[in-house]
């Protein structure tokens, strides 16, 4: 099949990669020739970037001018969700095209109803089907071609022959196939994102009050995973949470609530978020009583969330920039996304940016667990004790024994412990 996917960021990019593996000639559209490394969302995730090349080595992969006219019956489109007006703006070309027949993929998370409105816009062309973008960064690529379960919008039988071919290829292992309308489908996915968003905000709600409780969170979190109804995703507390799309979604969807003039546990949801990034340091402030200048504070993790180097909407950015306004020296180390850091902050000289979680920690009166990767979870302690000038732990995602961690020497801080 000829597809054309539009779109710059990595839904956009994963979606044509993947595409292309199965044997389909994609060309990306609207994208500039330039090095594909240097794109930052290409570069972050996992993989993407060898099998992009590897996609466009075999000639299954092109990248064009947006205006340039194809042979191509499907079109994905795949833009942020504020991007709205570029969906439109390709309806309306395709709308003039000689083409026929053709199936349109919405894999953007605009408004409910707005697959419809890219259906108008099309005015008889095709079919506009709706699936939603379940991208999640550090894993996009297995995401797209192995997923448990995809929920397919759509409003004319007509198109359901040509999704059910386009997704064959990704759909052998499925637990689920959901056919429903678009408006349906839109509201859906804001409904589970909206749903995970919540238990976040209210586990993080929990654990600050357990912290003035004197309760351990990590005990509670043991007795409501017990409970079928409740389940154990998304009850892990921590120092909030970040990343371009869940983040964009969230705000998305609460904004819809506010159109249609209701209240929403959303809007308090991501403005009590932006709040929990600041925990590690209300801690660290409240710890030395305000007295911060000159010292020197570790951060391990700047990544929003392990297995990416995207730094979008990360804790790390809050918690860094509270501390070099109070001048503090900051010692930096993530696996995978110094290059981010390192360009976020150019020229900052209060930041130091180290090779080895160790040498971030050396001379540190602080050390801030910021992003849960797993070469920092079982630190050699009696190292780290020699090294730290003060021997203070604030654990942000609570991946430490606390017990363990105290036996050592060291003042322990988490996250409701």
């Amino acid at each position: 099949m000829k597809v054309n996917v539009y779109g710059v960021g990595l839904s956009a990019w994963v979606a044509a990669t993947c595409l292309a593996k199965v044997g389909n000639d994609v060309a990306i559209c609207g994208v500039s020739q330039g090095e594909l490394g240097k794109i930052p969302t290409v570069r972050d995730e996992p993989n993407l970037l060898q099998q992009l090349e590897a996609q466009i080595s075999s000639g299954r992969l092109s990248r064009r001018n947006e205006g340039v006219q194809s042979e191509a019956n499907i079109h994905w489109l795949a833009f942020q969700p504020d991007q709205q007006y570029k969906a439109e703006q390709v309806m309306e070309r395709l709308s003039q095209s000689a083409q026929n027949d053709m199936l349109v993929v919405n894999q953007c998370n605009f408004a409910v109803g707005a697959t419809r409105d890219l259906q108008t816009r099309l005015k008889g062309k095709g079919y506009v089907v709706y699936i939603p973008d379940n991208l999640q960064e550090g894993s996009a690529i297995q995401g797209f071609s192995q997923p448990n379960g995809i929920v397919l919008g759509l409003d004319h039988d007509k198109a359901l022959v040509k999704a059910r071919a386009l997704l064959r290829p990704f759909s052998e292992g499925l637990n689920t196939l959901q056919l429903m309308t678009t408006r349906e489908a839109e509201f859906t996915k804001f409904a589970i994102t909206g749903m995970l968003a919540i238990r976040l905000g209210y586990v993080n709600e929990l654990a600050n009050l357990a912290d003035q409780l004197g309760v351990d969170i990590s005990v509670v979190q043991e007795g409501m995973r017990a409970d079928t109804r409740i389940g154990e995703h998304y009850l892990s507390p921590g120092c909030g949470f970040g990343g371009q799309n869940f983040h964009a979604y969230v705000s998305k969807f609460s904004g819809i609530f506010q159109q249609q003039k209701q209240q929403s546990l959303l809007k308090a949801v991501v403005d009590e978020n932006e709040v929990q990034k600041e925990l590690l340091f209300r801690k660290l402030w409240q710890h030395y009583n305000g007295a911060l200048e000159d010292k020197v504070v570790a951060i391990w993790g700047c990544s929003f969330k392990p297995g990416t180097a995207s730094i979008d909407n990360a804790p790390s950015i809050k918690i860094i920039n509270a501390l070099v306004a109070q001048g503090v020296q900051v010692n930096i180390h993530d696996p995978e996304a110094m290059p981010n850091i390192k360009s976020y902050y150019t020229g900052e000289k209060l930041i130091r940016y180290c090779k080895t979680p160790m040498d971030a920690a050396a001379g540190a009166d602080a050390l801030l667990l910021v992003t849960e990767w797993s070469l920092y979870w079982s630190p050699d302690y009696e190292q780290l004790a020699k090294c730290m000038n003060d021997h203070l732990i604030i654990d942000g995602r609570n991946v430490f024994d606390k017990e363990v961690v105290k036996q050592h020497g060291f003042y322990y801080l988490g996250v409701g412990r």
